[in-house]
């Protein structure tokens, strides 16, 4: 038997005595809840929608893939909604028949898949097909006979945090230094010559004593700061010329030229912010981290959290399901995306919108003008004087402001709690999309199936 079979492969031999028993776990698996989430995934308008499925066929060269193009889509989903690693999810899909069935494939027990980096490899490709309004409509297309009161839309943005350390100044400084001493010591050992004396051992025994030190004082701080800018900027000076001298030795990768680039950019910004003075000061297009040189520190104002690291993303949700209307890792003002969050619910779902909900940061005048121009009922208190307003009225802006606060902001942390989503765990800008985004719509999903289910139960009661 091979490694793996494809679904559409081994069905005619399932009527074969020795396939009987494949059937019973196929029945389990469509009363499961694992089957009824998979019964509402629209995955073959997905993989056309990817790009992983050509319009006119094509006779394909290299070695055949063990998941279908179907496959590869329902494995993202299962991926979200187990939680698990790529190893793990690797380790589940050999053991495990209902997974197996999800993702449209069967693997033989004598010769179980090993390689979790194929899982990897899906992620990379999807990642860079990825086209979230696009794939938004299949999925809108596809559950829309199952939702109710599409008249009505809630929206609120939320900051999907990135899995990084907390970035201070010192710290991020030192990674610099670290980074760049080894690439200058690999390139003299390279061209066999003196690599350029510097004071690397005595900053990082200072380094160490004051990353032991409990409290930091200002004064402190500013001087280990002072010694770190020093010596990132004697070692990158003497990187650029060893480039310069050496043009065809190439010393250089490609990955540590662009790494060597990011952290130019972070000295430059560093110094400047340094002499300034101000520690408040706002930097442009601030970098935090060397290896995610995108993320962006995005101030949300929270008791809690007042700067968090990571995508900010504008959602707006319609019978309790969630759509995103706008990802960024750069900041952005919500509150001016009222009139977009509009138009995608009406493009979604064909429906025009009678009512809407959003905190007050969505309150502004153009935004309220708009609602009046187009009859849209909001949960926004009244400016200025107190009119008169019918009883209808007010329990409607009642009602929208209570489920705005309760069903909008419980989606966000069912989202993170449970599928993925507390901390990102992408390397890559596009990875950690594709991640939100199976994150959501696994969770509108889930929802989705049990909201069947239980109106079934109650139905057949």
């Amino acid at each position: 038997m091979a490694k793996v079979l494809q679904f559409s492969e081994i069905t005619p031999g399932l009527a074969f005595t020795e396939f009987d028993f494949y059937k019973d776990y196929e029945e389990s698996f469509k009363k499961s809840e694992l089957g009824r989430f998979h019964a509402l995934l629209p995955l073959r308008e997905m993989a056309i929608r990817f790009g992983l499925i050509d319009s006119v066929p094509r006779r394909k060269v290299g070695r055949k893939s063990y998941f279908s193009p179907e496959g590869k889509v329902a494995l993202m989903f299962l991926k979200s909604y187990t939680g698990l690693s790529a190893p793990k999810l690797m380790e589940q899909l050999n053991a495990n028949i209902h997974y197996q069935i999800f993702c449209g494939i069967r693997i033989s027990s004598a010769n179980p898949l090993t390689n979790y980096k194929l899982i990897d490899d899906i992620i990379l490709e999807l990642s860079k097909r990825l086209k979230i309004q696009t794939q938004q409509e299949s999925l809108a297309e596809t559950w829309k006979p199952y939702m109710r009161n599409l008249d009505t839309i809630y929206t609120d943005a939320t900051c999907y945090e990135s899995s990084m350390r907390y970035p201070t100044d010192a710290k991020l400084l030192w990674e610099c230094v670290e980074k760049v001493y080894t690439m200058m010591c690999e390139a003299s050992k390279e061209l066999g010559i003196h690599r350029m004396r510097t004071k690397y051992l005595d900053v990082a025994h200072d380094n160490m004593a004051y990353v032991k030190q409990r409290h930091h004082t200002n004064k402190r701080t500013r001087r280990m700061i002072r010694r770190q800018l020093d010596l990132l900027g004697k070692i990158l000076k003497e990187l650029r010329r060893l480039d310069r001298e050496n043009p065809c030795a190439g010393i250089f990768s490609d990955k540590q030229l662009a790494e060597i680039e990011t952290i130019t950019k972070i000295y430059r910004q560093q110094h400047k912010h340094h002499e300034s003075g101000n520690a408040k000061e706002s930097i442009p297009n601030r970098i935090v981290s060397v290896n995610k040189p995108y993320i962006r520190p995005i101030v949300r104002g929270k008791e809690v959290k007042k700067v968090e690291f990571g995508a900010k993303c504008n959602n707006i949700q319609v019978d309790g399901l969630s759509f995103i209307e706008k990802l960024s890792f750069n900041a952005f003002n919500e509150g001016t995306r009222l009139v977009h969050c509009v138009k995608l619910a009406e493009k979604l779902f064909g429906e025009k919108i009678t009512k809407l909900a959003g905190d007050c940061s969505y309150s502004g005048n153009a935004n309220r003008s708009f609602c009046s121009e187009q009859n849209i009922v909001t949960s926004f208190s009244q400016k200025g004087r107190k009119r008169e307003t019918t009883s209808t009225v007010s329990m409607v802006k009642k009602e929208l402001a209570r489920v705005r606060a309760t069903a909008m902001e419980g989606s966000f942390g069912t989202q993170k709690e449970h599928y993925g989503l507390k901390r990102i765990s992408g390397r890559i800008k596009k990875t950690e999309i594709l991640i939100i985004f199976f994150g959501i719509h696994t969770a509108n999903a889930v929802q989705l199936a049990r909201r069947i289910a239980k109106a079934e139960l109650h139905q057949a009661a």
